[in-house]
């Protein structure tokens, strides 16, 4: 079958390590199944796995992705979960083959039904990046319609999330960015945009903090008392300095989380299919165009999700 994999790993130029090629179909164990991908999306994960942070050169090759959306051996549509807990915690393309390719085998317990609403390529960008937010947002952050959401970051794939789903869920959104475009592409999504750092017009209930080091402080000092600091990422650093004074004198609760559970991802989708939220998307390439997909991602100009379509 044709997949994208590291077939090395280099920390310096992460794109050369990647190999687009045939690979052995895959054979499932006990329990497990295959997965026809009719598509998949892109994680800054992926370039990470390139530079061999989370990969050992001995695990190689290694069919890289963590989100998909497919058929099952029984021709169901469905959305892939991408935690695999047997044997530990880990995310498809760590320890198992990942899901960049036109198959990819899971535990049986790891497919969640596909809404007729939502596309292939739509249902394959949220089990990452948009799973991550909804955890973030609900069971983590309780964000109630009629709260305040700060989302910092906007352009990043969970941050994009957040503001679309804030948004949905009947909460004020205010979202940072440096670069302007990506402020105004905020402002579409429903969010009020401001420049990182700036003044907001009230303190919020929730902030959805994935910069870490470079917005950490502001994001303090954007949370009313007895607020919500959910952190999930730190792509600018992750040993930010904490005002414990603010802290305990605002009864501030700050909150780690990664991924989500396939119930969560279920009811992510249902509200996806009942209200009409729609992932954005970048971006679609074809299976052909798998190498510039993932120099569109390097290169940082991205808004949204980044879909490949292997039979594309």
């Amino acid at each position: 079958m044709l997949a994208a994999y590291a077939a090395r790993l280099d920390p310096d130029n992460p794109l050369s390590a990647l190999e687009v090629g045939e690979r052995p179909d895959p054979t499932p164990a006990d329990g497990w199944v295959i997965v026809d991908v009719a598509a998949s999306s892109l994680n800054h994960h992926d370039l990470w796995s390139l530079r061999g942070v989370g990969l050992r050169a001995e695990q190689l090759p290694m069919i890289l992705g963590c989100d998909a959306a497919g058929t099952d051996p029984d021709g169901n549509e469905v959305v892939v979960f991408p935690v695999i807990t047997e044997g530990g915690f880990s995310i498809l393309s760590e320890k198992h083959q990942g899901t960049l390719a036109e198959r990819v085998i899971v535990p049986r317990g790891n497919l969640v039904p596909k809404p007729a609403e939502l596309s292939f390529a739509e249902a394959a960008c949220l089990p990452t990046a948009w799973l991550t937010a909804y955890r973030m947002l609900t069971t983590k952050g309780a964000v109630e319609k009629g709260g305040t959401v700060l989302v910092q970051g906007a352009g990043g794939g969970v941050a994009t999330a957040a503001i679309a789903i804030g948004h949905a869920l009947g909460a004020t959104v205010y979202a940072t960015s440096r670069d302007a475009a990506k402020r105004e592409r905020a402002s579409e999504l429903g969010a009020v945009a401001f420049e990182v750092g700036a003044r907001l017009p009230e303190r919020v209930d929730v902030v959805i903090e994935t910069v870490g080091e470079a917005t950490f402080d502001h994001s303090q000092k954007s949370v009313k008392p007895g607020g919500r600091l959910v952190v999930s990422g730190a792509t600018s650093g992750h040993l930010p300095k904490l005002d414990l004074r603010r802290l305990f004198y605002h009864q501030v609760s700050v909150l780690g989380t990664s991924m989500g559970t396939p119930d969560e991802l279920a009811s992510l989708l249902k509200l996806c299919a009942d209200t009409g939220l729609r992932p954005i998307i970048d971006h679609v390439y074809p299976f052909s165009e798998v190498r510039e997909a993932f120099a569109h991602l390097a290169r940082g100009d991205v808004f949204g999700k980044i879909v490949i379509e292997p039979l594309g």
